[in-house]
């Protein structure tokens, strides 16, 4: 053998295992040519593309703007005593992110080539974001303070609306960043989605909701106390609305968006992506990896859905609720940096399963956590200490999940159909988390037993509905709880992830081995 060849030999061996994986040599011209004509899969190299990630990242942020609001309504909501009946319907808001394979083959199919396959859609979404925003706000203060209560149904219909239109923004950001990134980098994608998410996040829940709270302004931030806060929703749509439509202004006049081998070609047909879509459910390794994420999640609903509205009921002040999450935010923010290089090989799905029973340890230390708050009529600092670190805690195992199963997604997506196969994984995970968590909202009420203790004539009669604890107090009585729907829900789903650990961990185990030509579509 040459001195030539035994140097090409020696540079084969070390190459990663994943990279002989991927492709067959037949398919390496194809596949080049659909990623970046000169990329070459290897170790991460952040320089290579540090610009396109700071953008990702950016794009990110603002994703999680809309995200942020949306988890803030509901505490807001709780702290005006609406039922838990209308907290499910509310949650419906965030069903976009989950719906969003229906339109993601227009999103992938349809574009204008001079103008970009991506920016096609980022643009002008981003676009009708910002002056959604800025209509909303002229209404949204009126909406949330109601006659005598919130009006929920149009804040659901509102809210949907929004998370539709950031949902569309999502399925295009997706999809560009497996062309914006090399694909030796293509890992930062999930890194750049869980960071970015987490600040835009951190923004307009921790932010917003300490700012619009009388209560915390006039403690530490004003010096002659007011019966309102310094920002109120519509303040923050307003302003948020002007920075979408200010930054996607400048998106558009100096990124440019890379050319793929599709993006020379006339417009393909939607028809045709939607058969693509349907021939991934027709494989039966992504059938099986979908019905593993389904049902991975009800482990968590009880206390994901339910924690935080039962200690705003127990008496902790909301504001100070998202407060917590202060500490919170630099962990998610470092450890999907962290967790990137374990999640980056051909194995990130390993991460996720050993996450898996300890993220389920805390469904018995979040409820026992909630029973305690409830014997404290002013709470110590002690008490926010404590919260503080179980909330640190608790982040680790939920993030490590997340970055995981989207650095996965974005290994076997098929470049072909890239924003599409993205959007189709990523649209089950959310699934995953939106019907766990809505069906633990709508059900909590069922399995709660409270009584009216006094009250003349309704002296014993059931008060878990809301009109009906209203009916209870205005008669003098006390509406009395005997059986809180939250533990018991909490100690099902544990069952239910037992079970799931079982069974389906080792399902999964058997699919990250799969060779990556299992997953592609041609």
């Amino acid at each position: 053998m040459s001195k030539r060849g035994r140097k090409s030999k020696r540079r084969m061996s070390r190459a990663p295992l994943r990279h002989r994986q991927d492709q067959a040599p037949e398919d390496a011209a194809m596949s080049d040519l659909e990623s970046n004509n000169d990329d070459e899969e290897g170790s991460p190299r952040l320089r290579d593309d540090f610009w396109s990630i700071l953008i990702l990242l950016f794009l990110y942020i603002l994703q999680g703007i809309p995200i942020g609001l949306t988890a803030s309504v509901p505490m807001i909501l709780q702290a005006r005593k609406v039922s838990y009946g209308n907290q499910a319907l509310f949650s419906m808001a965030t069903w976009p992110f989950s719906m969003k394979l229906l339109w993601a083959p227009l999103v992938d199919a349809l574009y204008i080539k001079d103008f970009g396959r991506r920016k096609t859609w980022v643009i002008p979404t981003q676009y009708l974001i910002g002056a959604f925003m800025l209509i909303f706000s002229q209404y949204s203060d009126v909406l949330l303070e109601g006659n005598e209560e919130p009006n929920v149904h149009v804040l659901t219909i509102i809210f949907f609306c929004l998370f539709f239109l950031t949902a569309t923004q999502d399925i295009a950001v997706d999809g560009w960043a497996l062309t914006m990134l090399s694909k030796r980098n293509v890992g930062y994608q999930s890194t750049c989605n869980s960071v970015g998410q987490t600040i835009g996040y951190f923004l307009a829940y921790v932010i917003f909701l300490a700012l619009e709270s009388p209560h915390f302004c006039n403690k530490y931030l004003r010096s002659e106390p007011t019966s309102k806060g310094l920002v109120t929703l519509s303040d923050f749509m307003f302003f948020w609305g002007v920075v979408f439509v200010a930054t996607t202004t400048l998106l558009w006049a100096f990124k440019r968006e890379k050319p793929t081998a599709r993006s020379t070609d006339d417009t393909v047909s939607p028809l045709l992506v939607y058969k693509q879509s349907l021939d991934m459910l027709r494989r039966p390794v992504i059938r099986d990896y979908f019905i593993v994420i389904l049902t991975s999640r009800i482990a968590f609903a009880g206390v994901d859905a339910l924690t935080g509205l039962k200690l705003v009921e127990a008496g902790v002040p909301k504001e100070n609720l998202g407060l917590l999450a202060v500490p919170v935010i630099p962990v998610q923010i470092v450890l999907p940096i962290v967790v990137a290089r374990y999640t980056s090989g051909s194995r990130p799905m390993s991460a996720y399963l050993r996450a898996y029973p300890v993220r389920m340890g805390f469904g018995l230390l979040l409820p026992a956590f909630v029973a305690w708050s409830r014997r404290f009529d002013e709470y110590p600092l002690h008490f926010y200490v404590l919260a503080a670190v179980i909330y640190i805690a608790y982040s680790i195992p939920c993030t490590t999940q997340f970055v995981a199963n989207m650095a996965f997604n974005a290994r076997i997506a098929d470049p072909a159909i890239g924003a599409t196969y993205m959007t189709f994984c990523n649209t089950v995970n959310n699934v995953a988390t939106t019907w766990p968590n809505t069906l633990a909202l709508a059900l909590v009420e069922k399995f709660t037993w409270k009584y009216c203790d006094g009250g003349g004539a309704l002296d014993g009669a059931t008060c878990v509905a809301s009109e009906a604890e209203k009916e209870c107090l205005a008669a003098g009585g006390s509406c009395l709880t005997h059986v809180d729907g939250y533990y018991v829900e909490v100690g099902l789903c544990l069952c239910v992830g037992l079970a799931w650990l079982s069974w389906m961990g080792r399902k999964m185990k058997r699919l990250q081995e799969l060779d990556l030509s299992e997953w592609k579509l041609n």
